[in-house]
């Protein structure tokens, strides 16, 4: 005489979903919230202006003595 096996349990049934969500729910995790970018550095404020002022009231900084550029 022939018997039925017993009915598989939930877990053996649905264990293939749980990790497969799991694995999924891992993945995003780490996809979006330590991807490893650099963090953002704060601004630095920039000079007001690069080119040197002039020694004398008056005088272009690009101007030698004799009024010829350098």
């Amino acid at each position: 005489m022939l018997t039925e096996p017993p009915t598989p349990t939930w877990w053996k049934v649905n264990r293939h979903k749980v990790f497969g969500a799991t694995g999924l729910l891992i993945g995003y995790l780490i996809g979006t919230h330590l991807h490893g970018g650099p963090e953002q550095q704060p601004d630095t404020p920039r000079p007001g202006h690069t080119t040197p002022a002039p020694d004398k009231p008056g005088e272009h900084p690009t101007r030698t003595a004799h009024g010829l550029a350098a």
